[in-house]
């Protein structure tokens, strides 16, 4: 069992509490690392370092920045199969979802070190004569990094390769469910030479330390990823300051499968879609809905791909398709939408139960629903997928839509006309076409309604940490 430290101004410590809060394996239910328990105290001396470094890290040429970016995807891949071990044990993703975790977490620094000779201003026409007005962007200062514990790695790099490459510091705190990886990572950071207080790291409870630095008025920006209720919390700690705040909450996401789809791609993708990373992605499929025509037949295909879906330990099998949930929380709201559900009239096609009686594992879950089931609604985000046979396509988009969240969507249609007509009336961030949900780094992962506000990756995303400046200047020549 290690005992995990903090990384504040360039410094391995315990913190200031003295405590230390346990980390799980969810497979096996285990004590695998113990975690400093923050406080307060700790988040403002690692606010205080990042503010005290931020001036000369904004000053620092962009492409010597980039360099550290670099130095830290180099790292990340010397120690590959260490971070994927730590992954696999303390979040229970199975190992080929853990090796892909850690090999685009190296690969999004390099890219985002590639923005360093492509944050641009603008020349703007003046109404006077001799004036030209010239539109800079500049580092929003002191970010915050709130990490989940469905993706703790990479998600690391999506919020500091940004903040970093733009000219800002950052301080993250990782899910106290997950936080090994990052305190490990922190490691690989001080490898690299970055100067002290540019990039910190403090563990403990989100209520404590995530509000605490959402609060914090030396705080520039809070990027959190996680639940709807989190996201609540920090806007609310953040309001009083004016903080800006960027948040990737939860998702619905639809699956729309019509008449003329390839119904194989489609059954591949939805199950790909709903059972990647044990369903605890926030763009997983969380509902299909099937054209009546093909509703039976694709049931069907999709209900024998489910039946052979294997789950298990990931750290012993490592072949296996799904891993458990991250913790027994998550399995009893998982187990309790299910038999909500069939309260509701929905009929159980598979699943539906717990495996085994260590860890947290559930197995793939296949049911007929209609409309206004609860389980069509909620966010259930475990491996859980009801099908709804629609008529239509104005119906099914109205159902698609009639949700809270805003994330994440797919249609499956031969006929572009009909892809574009969903394309252009779907409510959601993100849609994808005869495809399986899973977003690319150069694109923008952003959702509506209550899936967020902002969002990362590419140059949109590379944006949320910059500010503009514009000056007027007049040379007096006329």
């Amino acid at each position: 069992m290690k005992n995990l430290k903090m990384y504040i101004n360039g410094k391995f410590v315990d913190g200031k509490s003295g405590k230390f809060i346990d980390v799980l394996n969810p497979s096996t239910e285990e004590i695998v690392s113990r975690q400093p328990d923050g406080t307060v105290e700790d988040v403002n001396e690692a606010i205080d370092a990042a503010e005290k470094a931020q001036d000369a890290w904004a000053k620092t040429p962009a492409v010597e920045r980039g360099k550290y970016l670099h130095k830290m995807a180099e790292g990340i891949r010397q120690h590959l199969d260490e971070f994927v071990d730590i992954i696999v044990k303390e979040q229970g993703k199975t190992l080929s979802w853990a090796k892909v975790e850690v090999g685009v977490t190296a690969d999004y620094f390099d890219y985002m070190a590639g923005f360093s000779r492509t944050i641009e201003g603008e020349v703007i026409p003046s109404d006077r004569r001799g004036e030209t007005i010239i539109l800079t962007k500049r580092p929003i200062g002191v970010a915050a990094g709130i990490l989940p514990w469905n993706f703790p790695f990479f998600l690391i790099a999506r919020k500091a390769g940004a903040a970093l490459i733009t000219g800002c510091t950052i301080v993250l705190k990782p899910s106290q469910l997950t936080p090994e990886n990052c305190c490990r990572f922190a490691e690989i950071v001080d490898e690299t030479g970055l100067p002290a207080g540019v990039l910190n790291v403090v563990t403990g409870k989100g209520s404590l330390v995530g509000n605490a630095m959402a609060a914090s008025p030396k705080i520039g920006i809070v990027s959190l990823t996680g639940s709807v209720g989190a996201g609540v919390k920090i806007m609310a700690a953040a309001a009083p300051n004016i903080t800006k705040v960027s948040l990737e909450l939860g998702g619905k996401a639809p699956a729309i499968v019509f008449a003329d789809a390839d119904l194989e791609l489609a059954a591949d993708c939805v199950i790909q879609s709903r059972i990647g990373n044990n369903g605890q992605i926030c763009n997983n499929a969380e509902r299909v809905y099937v054209h009546k025509d093909v509703k039976d037949k694709f049931t069907k295909m999709l209900l024998e791909r489910f039946m052979k879906v294997s789950v298990g330990d990931p750290g012993k099998y490592l072949d296996v398709d799904m891993g458990p949930l991250i913790e027994k929380r998550a399995l009893d709201s998982v187990a309790e939408k299910v038999e909500h559900a069939i309260s509701q009239g929905a009929k159980l096609l598979c699943g539906g139960h717990r495996v085994g009686d260590k860890g947290y594992f559930y197995e793939a879950t296949l049911m007929e629903a209609t409309q206004e089931m609860d389980i069509v609604h909620e966010e259930t985000f475990g491996p859980v997928l009801p099908i709804v046979e629609f008529d239509n396509i104005d119906q099914v988009i109205s159902w698609a839509n009639d949700v809270e969240y805003g994330l994440a969507s797919s249609v499956f249609t031969k006929d572009i006309d009909t892809a574009t007509k969903v394309c252009r009336e779907l409510k959601f961030g993100e849609t994808y076409i005869n495809r399986e949900h899973f977003e690319a780094m150069q694109g923008f992962h952003a959702g509506v309604k209550k899936s967020g506000i902002g969002g990362a990756d590419g140059k949109h995303g590379v944006e949320e940490y910059l500010v503009t400046h514009v000056t007027y200047l007049d040379t007096h020549y006329e």
